[in-house]
């Protein structure tokens, strides 16, 4: 018996193909595992992250003595394109990872008022346990994010650190090389803001050798200033 066919699909296919169609629309398969897929890689594969989780609960135990079982942690997709750096997040104060900070390197910051009661909304925050997320794998802030303001960033609806990520980043990144992040850029955390609607900001400035924490007018662009996305 001749198999049917649509032009040159055989109508097998073209059944298989709405059927992947279905699945799309009902999530039982994700687009990310779709373009693996058409780039002949194993879409269901289980990535196995039990080396990096081991690692951030070592980081967290040696430097702030508390044991995380992080084990059955969720990791989000990671994107295709471009390097990522996986972070997790636990429930730390800003008070304590800037005190962390100040104990390994110099430091400055604008204010002595407490920083977990003058910063008071955050796009995401592990009051209810830990949480993950990729962040650009980058010394400097996102080139694509320069000459955007923190409004702006919120009007495109695009996910950035807040600054308890954007200080957990420092304190990783210091911890595996020695060095800081945005030694020539600065970092928006507009994942962030201060009760009087200003959005944090970090970086550090090599000619004085201190990580400043600073804020800056969520309105405020210029190309040195750029937020970093973050996935979750």
């Amino acid at each position: 018996m001749k198999r049917r066919t649509v032009g040159e699909v055989p109508g097998n296919v073209l059944g298989m193909l709405a059927d992947v169609i279905l699945k799309l629309q009902n999530g039982v398969i994700t687009p990310g595992q779709l373009e693996k897929f058409s780039k002949k890689i194993n879409p269901f594969g289980s990535d196995d992250f039990s080396e990096p989780i081991s690692d951030w609960q070592n980081f967290y135990q040696r430097l702030f003595g508390k044991e995380y079982d992080l084990s059955g942690i969720r990791i989000p997709e990671k994107p295709s394109e471009g390097r990522w750096r996986l972070l997790i997040i636990v429930d730390l104060t800003l008070e304590q990872l800037y005190a962390k900070c100040e104990e390994l390197f110099p430091c400055w910051r604008w204010t002595d008022e407490n920083l977990d009661e003058i910063v008071n909304w955050n796009e995401r925050d592990a009051k209810n346990g830990a949480y993950t997320i990729w962040v650009g794998d980058k010394v400097e802030a996102d080139e694509k994010l320069k000459n955007r303001s923190a409004n702006d960033i919120k009007t495109k609806g695009i996910t950035t650190e807040t600054l308890t990520e954007r200080l957990i980043h420092e304190l990783k990144f210091f911890d595996e090389t020695g060095k800081h992040l945005d030694a020539k850029k600065v970092t928006l955390c507009a994942g962030s803001r201060f009760s009087h609607g200003h959005v944090p900001s970090m970086d550090f400035n090599p000619d004085y050798g201190k990580v400043y924490v600073y804020w800056y007018y969520p309105d405020y662009r210029y190309d040195s200033l750029r937020a970093r996305e973050a996935v979750s």
